[in-house]
């Protein structure tokens, strides 16, 4: 699987870390941060990303 990073375009707002079933997602200095041996692209739900889809700046992408 490849890894997520969150880009500068983070604005820290907060949408991704409940979503994450893994508890992946934790909050930076000034961005989210993935953890990369938590995250399994969601694979319980069919590698549909919760991240991903409720982040509104579109700032958290595969490596």
């Amino acid at each position: 699987m490849a890894n997520k990073i969150v880009t500068d375009d983070c604005t820290n707002c907060g949408a991704c870390e409940p979503e994450c079933p893994n508890t992946a997602i934790t909050a930076g200095d000034d961005a989210y941060v993935i953890e990369a041996e938590k995250c399994d692209e969601c694979a319980a739900t069919g590698g549909e990303m919760s991240c991903v889809a409720v982040c509104p700046t579109d700032c958290i992408v595969k490596m």
